[in-house]
């Protein structure tokens, strides 16, 4: 079982529904599945006159990532600004495995000769 993770969520001049925050926990909850290493998410709902705008920020070991998106309800701009943080982790969390595994490519450790 997982830990959760902290959710911090901030409305300006909007109002929510129990629903749309039900579905950011749930999308927080799928992303610490996915990448152990974020604890916190920071999330700014707030209306913009035209719409809404959401602001994210994850936060955890080694790993800080921030994004935005801009849509007509709150709910499909909490979907997008998922959407574009789960792309943003999961390039950092490439980058941080698949180094490591290029490293051990280019000296890999049995086929040293001693001598």
């Amino acid at each position: 079982m997982t830990e959760s993770p902290t959710v911090v969520v901030h409305v300006r001049d909007a109002t929510l529904t129990d629903s749309v925050r039900e579905a950011i926990d749930k999308q927080c909850g799928r992303l610490v599945e996915e990448f152990r290493e974020v604890k916190k998410f920071e999330i700014t709902i707030s209306g913009n006159g035209v719409g809404f705008e959401v602001h994210g920020r994850a936060t955890g070991k080694n790993t800080e990532i921030a994004t935005h998106a801009i849509a007509s309800e709150p709910g499909p701009a909490a979907d997008q600004l998922f959407d574009k943080i789960e792309r943003q982790l999961r390039k950092v969390h490439d980058k941080r495995i698949f180094s490591q595994r290029r490293s051990a490519q280019k000296d890999p450790p049995k086929r040293k000769v001693t001598q």
